[in-house]
């Protein structure tokens, strides 16, 4: 089992944007003896998790890892619902709107849906956006039980203690907000050149909480537009999209 979890720790160090690591920055990551990643990489390697690049000696994610994650999206029928709504949104706003699940730290995006005007981010599906200062995080701390939120914010803290007190002030602001107006925000907070709002939702059938974002450049989509435009929007996609799931 310890054998496992660490595999599983190896593949999961690969980050949004990045192609190869070394035995030596998985090591880093994973707080791992070199010795100890080099032998698991090898064995992820024969099974085809990874691609050992001989060029360079280093390791890219390999064919397996996208036939699990494949197999994972076909299965997520909340994808398949919420799609046509999501770009019925993202036209509206002219933004991104992302559906996004949790892991560890960080949302990933499981569905993403860009306006057909050119001034939207290029974030796509398998996109990382921070627990802390994301609309999306933020909706998912202020959706998920007591416990569980100060669980996911001690972990926050620990990761950047000089951080914590501006962060914390950023996560407290939002649960007010998510209480007052239903959602959570983002203005400039992930990103400063970045605005979002974002409402989590209860999907059922054992799937974790999942939150819709939508989100893009802050010199297209100010607070205001967000706020009195889109979020009565937003609010009623997720209404939809809960009522449309099966129970």
């Amino acid at each position: 089992m310890t054998a496992l979890a660490r595999g599983l720790e190896v593949l999961s160090c690969f980050r949004h944007g990045e192609i190869t690591l070394s035995n030596q920055e998985l090591a880093q990551r994973c707080k791992l003896p070199k010795s100890t990643v080099s032998r698991l990489t090898m064995t992820l390697t024969k099974l085809g998790y990874l691609i050992h690049v001989q060029e360079s000696g280093r390791y890219r994610l390999g064919t397996a890892c996208l036939a699990l994650g494949s197999a994972l999206l076909n299965k997520l029928d909340v994808r398949k619902i919420a799609r046509p709504m999501m770009m019925e949104l993202a036209e509206f706003s002219g933004a991104s709107v992302s559906l996004g699940v949790r892991d560890k730290l960080s949302m990933i995006y499981v569905e993403n849906c860009r306006s057909t005007a050119a001034l939207t981010l290029t974030l796509d599906v398998g996109s990382r956006m921070p627990l802390a200062t994301s609309a999306m995080g933020r909706a998912w701390l202020a959706a998920v039980a007591q416990d569980e939120r100060q669980e996911a914010m001690e972990q926050i803290r620990e990761l950047d203690h000089l951080s914590w007190p501006k962060v914390k002030t950023g996560i407290d602001k939002a649960l007010e907000d998510y209480q007052a107006l239903g959602i959570t925000c983002s203005f400039g907070d992930w990103n400063k050149e970045v605005n979002g709002v974002a409402r989590a939702f209860d999907p059922g059938n054992g799937l974790p909480i999942m939150a819709v974002n939508v989100g893009g450049p802050s010199y297209n989509l100010s607070p205001k537009f967000l706020l009195d435009e889109v979020r009565p929007r937003l609010l009623q996609v997720v209404r939809s999209i809960e009522e449309a799931l099966p129970t």
